[in-house]
């Protein structure tokens, strides 16, 4: 499935973007993030270095900005009514993926964000740093190195496993 998006993204954006914008673009995106944009840059032949560099920016950097509005944004939405009973399922969903992280918040939400599945990256772990009231900056440098480990290991699997196997 992420497969498919990142394709189609990269056949749109590579019409009118550069190959680093790209990967950056596709990096941005919820659910699909740095798992994508390094597939991107696979696909597209960047060097791995240059595919890294942008693939990490372009996931860190809406986090801060997560981190800090995303609870006045969803306070607000919901008392005005504005797509209230999909942010209360968005909620549900993020707390539910982060039942037993209380006691161990740093670590396991560091953890939640490395591992290279959909919606267990770095937009879904700060919501749930959010949703827990976890201290904003432990968890920026939670979400910050489970997204370092999560290039590390995309980066291993794209110019790795799927350079050895001729894809």
């Amino acid at each position: 499935m992420v497969e498919s998006m990142v394709t189609a993204l990269v056949a749109f954006f590579s019409k009118f973007l550069s190959k680093e914008m790209v990967v950056f673009i596709v990096s941005l995106l919820p659910i699909i993030e740095l798992r994508g944009g390094i597939l991107a840059g696979y696909a597209l032949r960047l060097p791995m270095i240059t595919t890294v560099f942008f693939a990490v920016i372009g996931n860190l950097l809406p986090i801060p900005f997560i981190l800090w509005f995303i609870e006045h944004i969803l306070t607000f939405m919901k008392s005005h009514n504005i797509l209230k009973n999909l942010i209360e399922k968005i909620e549900k969903r993020a707390l539910h993926k982060s039942a037993g992280m209380a006691n161990t918040e740093f670590l396991a939400l560091m953890i939640f964000v490395a591992i290279p599945l959909p919606g267990t990256g770095a937009w879904t772990g700060t919501l749930i740093a959010v949703l827990l009231k976890m201290d904003k900056k432990r968890a920026l440098l939670s979400v910050c190195l489970g997204v370092l480990i999560a290039a590390v290991i995309m980066t291993m699997i794209s110019y790795g496993l799927l350079a050895f196997l001729g894809i």
